[in-house]
Parts: structure tokens; C-alpha cells; sequence
């Protein structure tokens, strides 16, 4: 069990290393203050670095870690989102609407499963259903957003 554990930590671990990679590439693509997201994936980086020497060091709630990844997720993601001047928020707006595609697959996965004898219960159609209709709001609202801004640069009739 022990060693199950500290297998998943240090896959999170990764997956924090790797999470603090994708938003060193976001910031080198941005124009702004890309100095600024950097600097945050370079501390994301870092934590994750700490984060797997604890893991390394002492068990540690598989919970806790997991935890302490989605929030160093949420700082990186605010900061490579808030540093992207107002020129590139339209294409960013459709790679989320991109991003949010993949979510409805897994959500419809999630939904489909046949989890009768499972002892979860619901939750797990629920958070599906929760998943698809989140997505679906941020998809078409991405799509609308899109449309007006692109019909701000066409010619006006007269």
C-alpha cells in the first residue's frame, strides 16, 4: 500500500513538473508580461521539486498531495492566463473552447459507465452530468464571445 502510494505521489509529482513545463511554453508564447508567468512556472517548478523530495522522505496522504497539486495548478493558471495582453484572449478563448471538448468526452465517459454494483453510487453520473453541462456552457459561451468579437472587424454596411 505503501509503495502504491509514494508511486502516485511521485506521479503527481511529474505530472506537476510537467504542468509547470506546459506554462513555461504558455508564457514564452505570450507577448506582455511573460516574465511574469515564467517566474510562476519557475516556482510551481520548484514546489514540485520540494514536493517530491517529501514524498521521497515521508508518507504522505496520497489526499494531501493530490491537493496541494491542484492548487499550485490553479496559481499557475491564473497567472499564464492574466499575463496574456487583450490581443491574444480571443485564440486563447478558442483553445479553451478546444479544452473544454476534451472535458465532454470524459464527462460522456463518466456517464456511460455501468456502475451498479459499484459503491460509489451516483456520484459518479452525477459529476458526468455535472462535467457535460459545465463544458457545454463554456464551449458555446467561448463560441459566442468569439463571434462578437469577430464581427467588431468587419466593415460596417452603409
Amino acid at each position: 500500500m505503501a509503495a502504491q502510494n509514494r508511486e502516485t505521489v511521485e506521479e503527481a509529482a511529474e505530472a506537476a513538473e510537467q504542468a509547470a513545463e506546459a506554462a513555461e511554453t504558455a508564457a514564452a508564447s505570450a507577448t506582455g508580461d511573460a516574465e511574469t508567468a515564467a517566474a510562476a512556472a519557475e516556482q510551481a517548478r520548484e514546489i514540485a521539486d520540494q514536493l517530491a523530495q517529501l514524498a521521497a522522505a515521508s508518507p504522505i496522504s496520497e489526499f494531501v498531495f493530490l491537493f496541494t497539486i491542484f492548487v499550485l495548478a490553479i496559481f499557475v493558471g491564473y497567472y499564464v492566463v492574466w499575463s496574456v495582453t487583450p490581443a491574444l484572449h480571443t485564440p486563447l478563448m478558442s483553445v479553451t473552447n478546444a479544452i473544454s471538448s476534451v472535458v465532454i468526452v470524459g464527462a460522456l465517459i463518466a456517464l456511460g459507465a455501468d456502475l451498479a454494483d459499484s459503491t460509489a453510487g451516483g456520484w459518479p453520473k452525477f459529476l458526468g452530468f455535472a462535467g457535460v453541462t459545465l463544458a457545454s456552457v463554456n464551449i458555446f459561451g467561448g463560441f459566442l464571445v468569439t463571434q462578437r468579437m469577430l464581427s467588431m472587424y468587419k466593415k460596417k454596411e452603409r
